[in-house]
């Protein structure tokens, strides 16, 4: 358990650095381009390393993260700080790449899917790892084995295990029951462990010929 002051230091940085924003978000709002282009440039980053991540291809990773910021336009006005920038415009750049893949006809959860949201609660903080995962996706690389799972693997592991996100805000943002989201997570770890597994960097190294 973390200690009290932990949670206490991360709520005041959350504030502090809401706070400075909120003069830029407002700017941005009353229309001012310099305010907007420089969220932009603050926040470009994160947003195009999200849609490459979900998409595993630079060049649609390049077309969302424009896509992100020209919705970010249009919608800024309607930012109240109910939640942090950050988070709401991750939320945004979250629903547009969910989009574009379901344009593509892929399907990010399985209809056929059980529902066990009644059963035993996945017990996780923010941020924490699949520990059978961590040395082996380690050696691996952690983006080229995401890269290969299927779309809605993929999208519900980085929501969950890389950007954090609970299973009832994964539910909601992917339509979909908790069950489901539970259930794509799990095999999406299975899968991962398989990659590795199957990756020549698991393999053991030949021995060395003797003389």
């Amino acid at each position: 358990m973390r200690p009290k002051w932990v949670h206490l230091s991360r709520e005041n940085n959350i504030s502090a650095k809401a706070a400075s924003v909120a003069p830029l978000i407002a700017r941005a709002q009353q229309g001012e381009e310099e305010a907007f282009a420089e969220l932009f440039e603050t926040n470009k980053r994160r947003v195009y390393s999200l849609c490459l991540r979900m998409t595993g291809n630079t060049a649609e990773a390049e077309d969302l993260t424009q896509e992100v910021f020209l919705q970010l336009f249009r919608k800024i006005s309607t930012f109240r700080g109910e939640a942090a920038f950050t988070t709401w415009l991750h939320r945004m750049a979250v629903n547009v790449v969910l989009m574009h893949l379901r344009k593509k006809g892929l399907q990010l959860v399985s209809l056929d899917e059980t529902d066990d949201s009644e059963g035993a609660p996945v017990k996780r903080d923010y941020g924490d790892q699949d520990q059978r995962l961590v040395g082996s996706i380690d050696r691996m690389g952690l983006s080229r084995a995401i890269g290969k799972l299927p779309p809605g693997y993929r999208t519900v592991f980085l929501l969950h295990d890389v950007e954090g996100y609970e299973h009832n805000e994964i539910a909601e943002i992917m339509h979909c029951s908790v069950g489901n989201s539970k259930s794509q997570l799990h095999k999406a770890r299975m899968k991962l462990r398989e990659l590795v597994a199957d990756s020549p960097a698991s393999a053991p190294e030949p021995a060395e010929a003797k003389d």
